[in-house]
């Protein structure tokens, strides 16, 4: 990640901790994508359909993109810790 990059996406994320309590109670878990220069962000059920409302508008721009009420958008567990809990 170049330094723009992280620069773009600490701006994203500041944005999003400013905005962000606002939508708890009716989207929260839904996919949220900020474009950091102009503050314009989208919301949508997952990562695909939210990229393509934000893209839609602003076709060569880069986003952040967050979850809603959680710290991540993503959650990676290894294959032995799924077994675990299904057993």
């Amino acid at each position: 990640m170049s330094k723009k990059d992280l620069q773009r996406f600490k701006k994203g994320s500041n944005l999003f901790k400013k905005i962000q309590n606002r939508f708890i109670r009716r989207h929260k878990g839904k996919i949220i994508a900020i474009e950091p220069d102009s503050g314009r962000y989208f919301i949508g059920d997952g990562e695909l359909e939210t990229a393509q409302l934000a893209l839609a508008e602003f076709p060569n721009k880069i986003f952040s993109f967050f979850r809603i009420g959680y710290p991540v958008v993503h959650k990676f567990r290894s294959q032995n810790a799924y077994a675990k809990r299904v057993r």
